[in-house]
């Protein structure tokens, strides 16, 4: 019998799985260093986002390290996107328990390398360290934009004449995750439908090309990772104005408008579930046929689901079809509410 490896310890370990992911960018220093040494081309500006993922809160343990990477690699590219910046590098902070099985690492490695290749994304540095607690992950994403094109949450002008947009499809990984948790009974959805709603919780996908190309043609701009209303509300609490969102307008994959053709209720999940990272956005009316060209290009659906108003900051009103107000309850996710 084969005895087992040893523990290989902390640089081990990042000489064997991280190092190779640093191995496009001469700046990471095939993380020998403390630091990364990195230069910001001229007429560009560097974003800088940071997200962690918990275990038990972000992911599951049940869940493939390699859907953990990428989803870690993924929700903060959606906020580079939010930024309308480009991906430049990215530094990972690992929190592993002790005994956490070796094959682990090596599966998430392998995730997070797939990503890189997948977005053009190079590891440029971090930490790990061992924790008692549970698996704790993060990692901070830079970006690059064009200097004074930066998109951002607060409104550019009056909130007159600016519609809502959002791209790709909203609630399929909020009801995808009442599937995983046992909320929802498996016979309420074909087992290829659950799977694509699953699929879009644990591997979202960052609009990356849509966020560049929105950069001067969008006024206000973030992702949906708390909630449709609560993100909404976001750009409506730091733009000092009010929104409505039409709730008949909302696009839907077929799979959600199954579920709720049997299950009009969760209608209040779809719109305040979060974890989607789609990209909401106000623009002017008058940009419409643009955003439909955009659209048209990128093979990206970008659908007009409202509109901002001048009315108490944060305030967001959801209508039905009749153009009643709807009371969906939660707005969204808060970790500390």
């Amino acid at each position: 019998m084969t005895p087992p490896e040893p523990p290989l310890g902390e640089f081990g370990r990042i000489g064997r799985y991280l190092a190779p992911l640093a191995a496009g960018c001469p700046g990471a220093l095939g993380l020998t260093d403390d630091a990364a040494l990195l230069t910001v081309p001229a007429g560009y500006e560097l974003v800088i986002t940071t997200d962690a993922m918990v275990a038990g809160v972000h992911f599951l343990d049940t869940d493939p390290p390699a859907d953990i990477a990428a989803k870690l690699l993924r929700t903060n590219l959606s906020d580079l996107a939010a930024m309308g910046a480009e991906p430049f590098g990215y530094s990972l902070v690992l929190s592993l328990p002790r005994d956490l099985d070796q094959g682990w690492l090596a599966a998430f490695a392998a995730g997070l390398g797939e990503d890189q290749r997948r977005y053009g994304i190079p590891l440029i540095g971090g930490d790990s360290v061992a924790t008692r607690g549970p698996v704790t992950l993060a990692v901070s994403a830079l970006g690059l934009v064009p200097a004074g094109q930066a998109l951002f949450r607060r409104l550019r002008g009056p909130p007159a004449g600016q519609l809502l947009f959002v791209t790709g499809t909203i609630g399929d990984a909020a009801l995808g995750l009442k599937f995983v948790l046992g909320d929802l009974d498996d016979s309420l959805a074909a087992p290829e439908d659950r799977a694509v709603l699953i699929a879009r919780l644990r591997r979202p996908e960052p609009r990356l090309a849509v966020g560049q190309a929105l950069r001067g043609l969008a006024s206000a701009m973030l992702d949906v990772s708390d909630g449709l209303i609560a993100d909404v509300g976001h750009i409506c609490e730091v733009s000092g104005c009010a929104a409505v969102i039409d709730s008949a307008r909302l696009p839907l994959s077929a799979p959600v408008r199954a579920l709720l053709a049997r299950r009009p209720d969760l209608l209040a999940a779809v719109l305040a579930g979060g974890d989607d990272y789609e990209l909401a956005f106000s623009a002017p009316a008058a940009r419409r046929a643009e955003l439909e060209g955009l659209a048209a290009r990128l093979g990206v659906a970008i659908t007009e689901i409202g509109r901002l108003e001048d009315g108490p900051a944060g305030r967001v009103a959801v209508l039905d079809g009749a153009g009643r107000a709807l009371a969906p309850g939660a707005r969204g996710w808060s970790h500390f509410s």
